[in-house]
Parts: C-alpha cells; structure tokens; sequence
C-alpha cells in the first residue's frame, strides 16, 4: 500500500507507522522504516531526528517494536519525531544467531547510508519544520555497553508477555586483559530496560582469551550484585544494622520481603551472603520458572527462602490483614497461584525487618516508571508499614519520570513513615529511597557489629557512606 506524504505532514501524537524502503546502497534489499511521534503535545516548533539501527540488531525489540521505539524517543530530549531505520528483522527468532558489535570503521557505512537517505528523512518531515528552510535532521547513534550476545530463550508470561533471557559480554571498562558477561533477563513490553542482570563466568578450562558468546558453557557468579540499584537497596541495611545484629545474637534470623522477584539475584544474595529469611512475590508464574532455570533461583525457594506468585500490593493487603488479626479470607488464583509458607499458617512472628520494592510500571505508554502509581497509594503504604518491625526499614527503588514524581512519591511516604532517607544510584536514572518506622538508633559499636561488618565486605562502602536523610 502506497504512503501519501501528506500523511506526515503534522505531528500526530503517539502515532506509529511502519513500511519498506528501497536501499540506496544495495538495491535488492529493502529496509525497514518506522515513525514515531511524541506522545505529548507540542509547545513549539517541532524537530525531527533519525536513527539507524545497529547491525545485527534488527530484531531486538528496542529497534523492532513500538515500546522499544518510544523509549528511544522520550530519551532524545526536544525531539517529537524519531524515525528508525535499518535492514528488515529476521523472522528466525528462534534461532542462536550471536551478535557482535560491528568494528569501528563500518560507521562509514552508516555515515554514507545517512547522506543517502536524507532526502527520505526530509519527506517525513512536518511542513512546520521548513518555515525558516530545509532543516537540518541530525542522525542520532545508539551506543551500549554489549559487545555480543546470544539468545537462550524466548517465552511468553501470561502478565509480563514476551521475554527473553540473553547471554552477552559487556565492556569491562577499558582492562583489554579483564572481560565481563552477564546474563540478562528483558521484557518485551519495555525491552530497554534490564530487568534481572546477573554476573557469569566461564566454565573452568577455559581462558579467557578463547571464550566466545555462545560456544562455551557458563556458570552463575551470584555472590556479587551487578545490577546498578540492587547493591545500594543492600546499602539501606545498615541504617538498621544494630537492630538486625541485635536479632541474630538473640537466635533469631532477620526477615525480607522482596516484591518483585525477576531472576531471584536478590533473594539468593539475602540469604546466602547475610543470613535473612527472605519471602518473595512475584507477579507471573513463567518469570518464577525463568529465574529457577537461568538466574539460579533455587527450585521451590529452598531453605530459608519462600517464593509466592500474585500481585505485590494484594499480598500486603493479606499480610497487613492477618497482622491485625483479621481473616485472611480466600484470594483469588489470579492473585496468589502458588503456596506459600508467609501466607498460610499461623506464624506469629510474621513481620519483617525490611521490605524491597523492585516493581515498575507494566504500562509501556508511562515509560520506564518505578514503582507504579498505584503502589504510592496512602493505603498500599499504611498495609506496607503494617507487616514491618517497629523497628523496620522499606527500600524501594525509584525511577522518576520528571521531578514532580519524585517530589509526590516523598510527600506520600513522609505521611506514613517517621524518618526518610535517599540514596543516589549515580546512573542518572535510579534513586533508592528508604522509610523508616522508626528513627535510627545506634545501640552497638561497629567493632561489636558483626552484621555491619559482614555488610561492609559483601557491598560497595561507597553506597554506604552516600546514604543521605531527606
């Protein structure tokens, strides 16, 4: 079907269109273009800009879908329209074609694909963007830390939809002679955004300089957190480490409830690293089934760890409920699916010492938002402050879309908790804000705290020192 130019004469908000286009450079094959508009209204003239997309990336749901496409956009400031192109993605989805990033010197290539495909890129221009002439249309370059990658598996939830789980070496920050590789889990729905990373290492036998993505077996590294906020959430501990020293010199094992889940990295570090007895809630059955085949979740939550499946705030609402004393009544199997040991029974002591929230928006038109509107309701908070100690803590991580999130999120927690405390990832993107019960209180030297001490050697010191009350 034929595409009338007038089509993009304005711009549409959040309208998306996709069609083929003639190579310049290889006129047998077509390439994929796609348009997007901002989802705001505009309040001046509009500006435009291109992207191509990176060889062998084609099919990454970053360049290949509509959320992948917005995210891009809302993360180039001041432009409203966004138009990718590259080579047509490969229908072979399921197959282990490995990825390496291309050489430096094919940015040639690209720099001569753009020159030819300017003339396309002015025809999808707004008519407002030649009142002053022809505008300039920048081509924007997309750059991550991925040297190359390989697909283990493609599979669908039936609340977080299509995900994949990748193996990929990352830069290792300019060590030619040190590598790194992870294993990452992503959701289609807001596939830029990681949502389990975990550290791998090569099988032993191998050295480094002959290990390749995809053709030697890797194994889990789950004694360190690498994924940018989970350390500093960690961090947050120590505000209450006298407490929680104070708890295991009595025979007692602190307590975490982690909601939301993903690959599981955080619940097994708990528990193997600092000795917790950790509860978690995860929203979809599939991600649990994940997390236990790639991520090293133990099957069945294991000792010390019990894992449930259902909606984060419902089961605060059960276990604010029960604690108290009212009924805990029947919840539906689109709530809680799987048993779990917090939830049923009669255990008296049955709150927690700490709560971690690692939940975001499943609403890819919000963009990359944590955590969801609905979980900074006054109710959902007073449930969460409910199934806490009294001398609890609740970490959460927080991904501000603007300023005026950030400042409500605080306002709302400020009315439930007595003291507040922030810690500043450092990635331009995640804070970790803290709520306590009750004000800090230091009851114990750190020479006498073994907890601390055992905290200050399994995390970065730097989190620790960078906690800042708000």
């Amino acid at each position: 079907m034929a595409l009338e130019k007038t089509r993009f004469e304005n711009i549409n908000p959040s309208r998306f269109i996709t069609f083929t286009f003639p190579n310049p450079s290889n006129s047998t094959t077509l390439l994929r273009v796609a348009v997007l508009d901002t989802p705001f209204q505009l309040t001046g003239s509009p500006r435009v800009a291109a992207m191509l997309v990176p060889k062998q990336r084609e099919s990454d749901w970053i360049f290949s879908t509509e959320s992948g496409h917005l995210q891009l956009l809302l993360s180039s400031p001041g432009i409203a329209r966004l138009i990718l192109t590259g080579n047509q993605p490969s229908n072979g989805h399921h197959s282990r074609a490995i990825y390496h990033r291309p050489a430096r010197n094919d940015s040639s290539c690209d720099g001569e694909l753009g020159v030819s495909l300017k003339p396309l890129f002015l025809a999808l221009s707004p008519k407002s963007c030649f009142k002053h002439g022809i505008p300039e249309i920048p081509i924007l370059s997309y750059e991550d830390n991925v040297i190359c990658g390989v697909v283990l598996e493609r599979c669908v939830g039936s609340l977080v939809g299509e995900m994949v789980v990748e193996d990929v070496e990352i830069e290792s920050g300019g060590e030619a002679s040190k590598r790194e590789f992870r294993r990452r889990l992503r959701f289609k729905r807001m596939p830029n955004l990681v949502q389990t990373e975990v550290r791998i290492v090569p099988n032993i036998g191998f050295g480094l300089d002959y290990v390749e993505i995809g053709e030697v077996e890797f194994r889990l590294d789950n004694s360190i957190l690498v994924h940018p906020y989970l350390v500093p959430m960690v961090a947050s501990l120590q505000l209450i480490a006298s407490y929680i020293e104070g708890r295991i010199r009595s025979g007692f094992r602190p307590k975490a409830l982690c909601l939301g889940v993903g690959g599981g990295a955080l619940l097994g570090f708990l528990k193997a690293e600092l000795g917790f007895q950790v509860v978690g809630v995860e929203a979809d059955k599939e991600v649990l089934r994940v997390a236990r085949k790639y991520f090293g979740l133990e099957d069945g939550g294991g000792e010390h760890i019990n894992v449930c499946v259902g909606d984060a705030i419902k089961v605060i609402e059960k276990l604010a409920g029960r604690g108290n004393g009212q009924s805990s009544g029947s919840v539906g199997a689109h709530e809680i699916v799987d048993d779990c040991a917090v939830l049923d029974g009669n255990d008296v002591d049955s709150k927690f010492d700490v709560v971690l929230v690692d939940l975001d928006s499943s609403d890819a038109g919000d963009g990359i938002i944590a955590p969801p509107f609905k979980f900074v309701r006054n109710d959902v908070l007073l449930a969460a402050r409910s199934v806490l100690c009294d001398n609890g803590i609740l970490a959460i991580n927080v991904i501000p879309p603007n300023r005026s999130f950030y400042t409500t999120l605080i306002q709302e927690f400020r009315e439930v908790f007595h003291e507040l405390y922030e810690i500043d990832v450092g990635n331009g993107e995640n804070f970790i804000l803290i709520a306590l019960v009750s004000p800090v209180t230091y009851s114990t030297s750190d020479c006498e705290d073994c907890f601390l001490n055992k905290l200050r050697m399994v995390i970065s010191g730097a989190y620790m020192n960078s906690i800042k009350k708000i």
